[in-house]
């Protein structure tokens, strides 16, 4: 349980938000609203597909039912509260509200990375070892990989924001985003945050460059392996089983770099506000959009079970 002992001043945070013109925050609350559903739907989709169809009882279908997993999280530790504060027209989030909704985002995006190392490493057994995939990628490791990925970042996030929350805040507790995270709120404490930042640092450096140095040797050996594949029919077989999961590298790893770079016609922080929003409506859209609407598997795994339920509900009109 949290305990707010840290003997802070500050028992509530206002968060800008994205605008405060009216006419623009019914235009971002009916997009964020939208896109939230369509995220929740779109990755419970591929949650219920992935586990009533056998035809889908693979690991890379099991690694992708935990990115819904996570997705849908991300998504949700995020815009319900933005959309509430839209809707009563309020920017005030608990201090105990933002310490969670900070430990939540910060532990599932790195899960995420973990897990995209993951589904890299699969991809390269599948593509480079096609006759022992089975046997390399049992059920076992696959559980344990999972595991392993939810530890990992959930404990990685752990200590970090143990002594985020013990720190001071004594004012001003004015946040220029639409949702709490570690960079704006460490420069609302009222105490040296050098140790912290560092500690940060290197735990971003590990997890970042690590998780997205694994998928690039995955990818240089799946790309190399592909490209000696003597047929057209074949390398186009081969990098379609990829095709879905290297975009959401690029677009999460992207994605992350962008945050660190500042345009000379915004200032760090708006830019960093305007990619969070990006990544928000976009990124959890991306997965069911590229794994429902280009993967064949998954198409006909949909296809297949609403034939079934049409045959039942006919049979059931017929009884």
């Amino acid at each position: 349980m949290l305990t707010m002992t840290n003997g802070t001043g500050v028992k509530e945070f206002v968060l800008l938000g994205l605008t405060d013109d009216r006419n623009l925050q019914i235009l971002f609350f009916v997009l964020l609203f939208s896109s939230f559903l369509l995220t929740v739907m779109g990755n419970l989709l591929i949650i219920v597909i992935t586990l009533v169809d056998h035809h889908l009882y693979t690991p890379m279908y099991f690694f992708l039912r935990h990115l819904a997993y996570m997705d849908i999280g991300l998504t949700t530790s995020i815009i319900p509260k933005a959309l509430a504060n839209m809707a009563m027209g309020s920017k005030i989030i608990s201090l105990r509200g933002c310490f969670i909704q900070t430990y939540v985002l910060l532990s599932l995006g790195t899960t995420e990375f973990f897990l995209l190392a993951v589904m890299s490493v699969d991809r390269y057994v599948a593509v480079c070892y096609p006759l022992r995939y089975s046997m390399v990628m049992n059920d076992e490791i696959c559980s344990v990989l999972v595991i392993c990925c939810w530890l990992a970042g959930f404990l990685l996030i752990l200590g970090q924001g143990a002594a985020l929350f013990q720190m001071p805040f004594c004012g001003p507790n004015i946040i220029n985003h639409f949702s709490c995270d570690s960079g704006p709120l460490l420069k609302l404490v009222c105490a040296d945050t050098s140790l912290l930042q560092l500690i940060s640092f290197l735990s971003a450096v590990f997890c970042l460059i690590g998780t997205l140095m694994v998928n690039v040797v995955s990818y240089v050996y799946i790309i190399s392996r592909i490209l000696r594949i003597p047929s057209t029919a074949g390398k186009q077989n081969a990098f379609s089983t990829c095709f879905s999961h290297f975009t959401v590298v690029l677009f999460a790893y992207g994605s992350c770099m962008f945050m660190y770079v500042r345009p000379k016609s915004t200032t760090k922080e708006d830019f960093k506000k305007s990619v969070a929003t990006f990544n928000v409506i976009m990124s959890p859209l991306l997965i069911p959009f590229l794994y429902c609407l280009r993967n064949k598997q998954v198409k006909e795994a949909l296809i297949a079970t609403f034939r079934r339920r049409q045959n039942a509900r006919g049979h059931q009109c017929e009884n």
